[in-house]
């Protein structure tokens, strides 16, 4: 084992799991040349220690929900209670606390506008030492979801990732039906745990194995459900995530966040509403290598006017790269 205490094997373990959560530990032992023992003793280890997580989650788009980003302004004393709260409702996502201890920033879905104004208009505003509220709504996701930072990790090889990753989703145009109660079920159950045991999930439903085998393959197929792997930064060896948030022309838009996707430090990148347009999670192995990444690769951006940077203090609750429960939003809450 390396100095950090996990080596190469558990970051090529990592890769797979984010290639398919529900890969066959045989079928990835085959792939990563070990037997399937070890690589069911790494799992068990590193699932147990709070390494790695899989999780079963659904496309916003894919179940019509729209994606919300909010930042809250509060008193010093007031920012780890707010995001706690905040942590604790359904419809939340991932919530951080800031750099400087007095803001927070979280993304929320709901079903539709209104239903947002709950949390956006009338929760937060009320809230005891909140002195403000800024929400954004996401037009278009460049980088997150089932793509995922550890995907940039270089753990497998490009041979490795053909032989483990699965079939595309073949997307449609709008969102999917509504789903049923026992789909909801059945999501809740892989929002906990993405490898959830097929009898289990069969125990969670009352469907036959083959009903639910059938189900989860519908649902992964139509691009509703996906993996996803929550983990320590300490396996990839990221001391450092930051929020930033980029001004950049309208008619460059687009192609500024394609380029910040490409990016191996972006783990997620997205276009919103407001003044920043562009909002995007970085992660780095350090300070410095923060540093060198702002005055290389962002300053290379000819269409970036302006940019706001606010390292995560403490994550809240997810996504990757922090495990912190409880779990993301499955499916749409209400």
């Amino acid at each position: 084992m390396e100095s950090d205490g996990y080596d190469d094997l558990d970051r090529a373990l990592a890769h797979a799991l984010q290639l398919d959560g529900r890969a066959p530990f045989t079928r990835i032992a085959e792939v990563l040349g070990v037997s399937d023992q070890t690589v069911a003793r790494r799992y068990t280890r590193l699932r147990t220690t709070g390494t790695i997580r899989v999780l079963g989650l659904t496309a916003p788009m894919a179940v019509g929900d729209v994606v919300w980003l909010v930042r809250v302004r509060c008193l010093p004393d007031a920012a780890l209670a707010v995001a706690e709260a905040l942590a604790r409702r359904t419809d939340t996502s991932w919530v951080n606390v800031l750099s400087d201890g007095t803001e927070v920033a979280a993304s929320t879905r709901a079903a539709h506008g209104q239903e947002s104004d709950a949390l956006l208009l009338r929760k937060l505003p009320q809230t005891p030492r909140v002195v403000g509220v800024s929400a954004y709504c996401v037009l278009h996701e460049y980088f997150g979801g089932q793509q995922s930072p550890v995907n940039k990790s270089g753990a497998l090889t490009a041979e490795q990732i053909q032989r483990l990753r699965p079939p595309a989703a073949v997307r449609s145009k709008g969102p999917r039906g509504p789903l049923g109660a026992e789909d909801r079920k059945l999501l809740d159950a892989l929002a906990r745990d993405g490898r959830t045991p097929l009898a289990e999930l069969v125990d969670a439903t009352g469907w036959s194995q083959s009903t639910v085998r059938r189900r989860l393959a519908d649902l992964r197929a139509d691009g509703t459900l996906y993996f996803d792997v929550d983990y320590s930064p300490r396996l990839f060896r990221q001391g450092v995530t930051t929020t930033m948030w980029l001004s950049v022309r309208p008619s460059e838009l687009d192609a500024t966040g394609q380029k910040l996707a490409d990016h191996p430090e972006v783990a997620f990148a997205c276009a919103t509403t407001g003044s920043k347009n562009l909002m995007a999670t970085v992660v780095c192995a350090d300070v410095p290598a923060l540093y060198t990444y702002l005055t290389t690769r962002i300053a290379e951006l000819p269409a970036v006017l302006d940019m706001e940077t606010s390292p995560v203090l403490r994550r809240i609750k997810g996504p990757g790269p922090l495990l912190t429960p409880p779990s993301r939003v499955p499916w749409r809450a209400s």
